[in-house]
């Protein structure tokens, strides 16, 4: 028997959304219209203001990387329509203004030139600098509620600025191995599809990721000279011993959830951290990658599960934090 299957139409966008500041910015910037944007961007997103003021301007949706330790700002501008130079004029305008570091274009369709511009810039900026381009779509079934859809069209080209970074600056043995070693750590996370959502390698000794709050994170790092890897929950800024002594408080608990932790309040430095090593563990030993690989994604699962119930509960003290901040990590390359 031939099943019945149902035709799908493309929407007009105004259908659903008849003006771009009163309809579209608004469901963009709701938890529908971010969940979908995540999606396509792999990215975490947390609105911070719409139709924000950028000297004479508004840009349309000023947000912030919540899957990164620093503060990361995302800067959206969208359109109901085909993209043209103004648009593009105010984007580089939005970003000097704003000091934004991913640019995010979004429109019902792209102009080959102005595709052709975003992979100019991605092409042309360094690493702390993103642009990406998104068709946004309407789609049904024979009446069914229309279902909007994104495509991305542009991006940065992170291979591109890998190798450019290794020419410019002169990356070492050393730090080209660390890269490699956190790309095999992030397709072991994006295999196993679990709450750690891992980051771009870079050629450092450590690994940040999220935990959905501001000044806490956890890390995996990896020490060549002591020979071990390790996990850590971490937290920094003036409030960060009142955190470690709200924390202290459940040691008994944390520490028979997970045994072997190390607990250090740093008193001289604005971070702390609970750590978990495993000793005797050279990350210069390729052959033994994939036994680290295996015990750090365990681990980094298992310290998201513990410790963001933590984070996500520490008090909201009111802090001033002090001009500059001390390094996050040892230097233990």
């Amino acid at each position: 028997m031939i099943p019945k299957l149902g035709k799908v139409q493309r929407v007009d966008l105004r259908n659903a959304w008849m003006n771009e500041a009163s309809h579209f910015t608004p469901w963009l910037a709701s938890e529908e219209g971010m969940e979908l944007l995540q999606d396509a961007l792999d990215m975490e997103l947390e609105v911070e203001a719409t139709e924000k003021f950028v000297g004479p301007f508004k840009a349309d949706i000023l947000a912030k990387r919540t899957d990164t330790t620093d503060d990361h700002w995302v800067l959206i501008e969208n359109q109901l329509e085909r993209t043209d130079h103004r648009h593009l004029g105010q984007l580089l305008t939005y970003a000097a203004g704003l000091d934004a570091v991913t640019i995010v274009w979004i429109a019902e369709s792209f102009a080959e030139e102005h595709r052709a511009a975003l992979d100019w810039l991605n092409d042309i900026t360094g690493e702390g600098l993103e642009f990406f381009g998104l068709e946004i779509e309407l789609w049904q079934i024979e009446g069914s509620l229309p279902a909007p859809m994104f495509n991305v069209v542009a991006e940065p080209n992170e291979w591109t600025k890998e190798v450019k970074q290794k020419t410019v600056s002169g990356v070492s043995d050393l730090k080209q191995q660390q890269r490699r070693f956190w790309q095999g750590l992030r397709s072991k996370l994006l295999e196993a599809k679990g709450r750690v959502r891992p980051q771009k390698a870079h050629p450092q000794h450590w690994a940040d990721y999220s935990l959905g709050r501001a000044d806490t994170w956890l890390s995996a790092t990896v020490n060549s000279n002591k020979k071990y890897v390790s996990v850590e929950f971490a937290f920094r800024g003036p409030s960060g011993k009142v955190w470690y002594d709200e924390l202290v408080q459940h040691k008994a608990e944390i520490d028979a959830k997970i045994p072997g932790l190390s607990w250090q309040r740093l008193d001289d430095k604005k971070q702390s951290r609970i750590a978990l090593y495993r000793e005797n563990s050279d990350p210069t030993d390729e052959e033994l990658w994939p036994q680290q690989h295996d015990w750090l994604a365990e681990k980094l699962e298992q310290f998201h599960g513990v410790f963001q119930p933590y984070a996500q509960g520490f008090s909201d003290a009111q802090v001033v934090a002090a001009a500059g901040e001390d390094s996050e990590e040892d230097d233990i390359d």
